[in-house]
């Protein structure tokens, strides 16, 4: 007889004060990507209190392996990411960080504490399953190669390989008791663009004997556009944004030259190799053409996400056998950017977001802002949910 839904919602109703500690421990002490020694070192004990092996990876990443006592070949890999951002919390708060400018505000001490939650509900149920359940505990989501690639190198989706991979991410515009499913190209790839253009600087009223790096620069970011209004196919969603600018002159003076960094954004593989070399040659050429250089580097980020069809079909049915079918929304394309897109290019995958906002109570602000919160209800549906799934893709 397999494992009823009820018997999970029971556990992570009564777990749920457990996943909260947990989650404040983590928010209090958040590390950022590639320095989560203590947040590795906190995990890993908490897997020792569950007696569930682990081992470590990729520096601070953490692959941990949970078999149930019945027969069993079925293999899931559930992923968490763990490391925080360079963002000064706001104060007040009573698991505030107390490390000054590092914040857990994009949700990961909540994945983390969630997935640490389905090992707790699964080891209970351990003697009622059969099958493998692998704990992906990944650091370094935040920073580029990201800590994906790296755990995928030294072979998290290895022995033993799971069928499927699922992940969850908070969402502060989706209410808590609500989660929200995308089949399909889900999110973005993610490219840094960084661009230097020399000219010839001098003073501001003598521009004939000079050549100046500010219009050239304002020439080619406004042709930049035409690879995303005109050489794209407009059925391929790209984006492509310059977020800094320093021209280090002064009102009368003419700076030698004009140092840019952006991002490109698209959900196609073919069309992102393209593109980088439009802009480049566009940028380069413009630049020549008035007399400037152009330095023109393309820092290759993540690949877009794609959710396999029937993996996150399956997977959005149990949600909605778990948490009733109104509670199940449809996602739109979203061009942020997640390294679980790696998981996403090597095996059937399924990331969805988990509802974690809460008007009444005030908890609205967006990820990667100092007033990022969650409503810790939040935690029974992310601890609960995932192991249903896990429980029943397994086939319990």
């Amino acid at each position: 007889m397999s494992i009823s839904k009820e018997q999970v919602k029971g556990l992570a109703e009564e777990l749920l004060a457990q996943i909260i500690v947990t989650r404040r421990h983590l928010h209090r002490h958040p590390e950022l990507s590639f320095e989560e020694y203590n947040t590795s070192a906190y995990i890993k004990s908490q897997l020792a209190e569950l007696d569930i092996p682990f081992e470590t990876m990729a520096t601070t990443g953490i692959v941990a392996l949970l078999k149930g006592d019945l027969e069993g070949d079925e293999v899931i890999a559930l992923r968490a990411d763990i490391d925080a951002l360079p963002i000064q919390e706001v104060e007040g708060r009573v698991y505030g960080s107390s490390n000054a400018g590092v914040m857990h505000a994009c949700g990961h001490d909540a994945h983390t504490s969630s997935l640490l939650g389905v090992a707790m509900i699964l080891n209970r149920l351990r003697s009622q399953f059969g099958g493998t359940v692998k704990f992906i505990f990944q650091p370094g989501e935040e920073r580029l190669p990201g800590g994906a690639s790296l755990m995928i190198k030294e072979g998290v989706l290895e022995n033993p390989t799971p069928k499927s991979v699922i992940g969850q991410h908070v969402m502060p515009f989706i209410e808590t008791g609500k989660v929200g499913f995308r089949a399909g190209k889900y999110m973005a790839s993610c490219d840094e663009l960084f661009m230097t253009i020399k000219g010839k600087g001098g003073h501001g009223a003598h521009p004939h004997l000079n050549v100046d790096p500010i219009v050239i620069m304002a020439h080619i970011v406004t042709a930049l556009q035409q690879v995303v209004s005109r050489v794209a196919d407009p059925r391929t969603p790209t984006v492509l944004s310059w977020g800094k600018v320093q021209a280090n002159g002064a009102t009368n003076v003419i700076p030698d030259e004009v140092y840019l960094e952006g991002t490109f954004r698209t959900f196609d593989e073919k069309w992102r190799a393209q593109a980088h070399q439009s802009m480049v040659k566009m940028a380069v050429g413009i630049a020549e053409s008035m007399g400037a250089i152009c330095d023109f580097e393309v820092r290759k980020g993540y690949p877009f996400l794609i959710n396999e069809e029937q993996t996150t079909h399956q997977a959005r049915v149990l949600a909605e056998e778990y948490l009733g079918k109104e509670n199940v929304v449809e996602l739109d394309l979203w061009p942020a950017a997640e390294d679980f897109s790696y998981y996403s290019q090597e095996a059937k995958a399924c990331f969805y977001r988990l509802g974690t906002g809460n008007a009444e109570k005030g908890i609205n602000s967006a990820v990667h802002t100092p007033t990022f919160d969650i409503d810790e209800q939040s935690l029974e549906i992310g601890a609960g949910l995932m192991a249903f799934i896990a429980l029943r893709k397994l086939g319990n």
